[in-house]
C-alpha cells in the first residue's frame, strides 16, 4: 500500500508538532511512533527525511556520552524551533 506525498507531509508536521512540543528533550523513534499512532519503521523513514531536511537532529548517545546501539533520539533544531514558535504565535486562537 503506498501513501501520498501529501499524507506523508501531514503525518511530518505531527511529528514535528510533538517534537515541538517536548523541546528541548529529545524522544526515542518508539516514543514519536506511538504518540502518532503509526508503526515505528514507517515514522523512522519520515525522521530520516526530516534530518535529511536538516528539519531535526539524531542523538546517538545518550546523556553519559556512550553511543547507543540500536536506539535513536530525535530533536528539533533550535533555529527550527525558534521559527516554528514565531509562526505559532501568528496563528490567532480561535478559543
Amino acid at each position: 500500500m503506498q501513501i501520498s506525498n501529501e499524507k506523508k507531509e501531514k503525518i511530518s508536521e505531527q511529528i514535528l508538532s510533538f517534537l515541538y512540543l517536548r523541546y528541548p528533550n529529545p524522544a526515542f523513534t518508539s516514543q514519536v511512533a506511538t504518540e502518532i499512532a503509526r508503526d515505528e519503521e514507517f515514522v523512522k523513514t519520515l525522521l530520516n527525511s526530516l534530518k535529511d531536511k536538516k528539519i531535526i537532529s539524531e542523538i546517538r548517545k545518550n546523556a553519559k556520552g556512550i553511543q547507543y546501539l540500536r536506539r535513536t533520539r530525535w530533536r528539533m533544531n533550535d533555529g527550527v524551533y525558534q521559527k516554528y514558535k514565531a509562526l505559532s504565535k501568528q496563528i490567532p486562537d480561535n478559543n
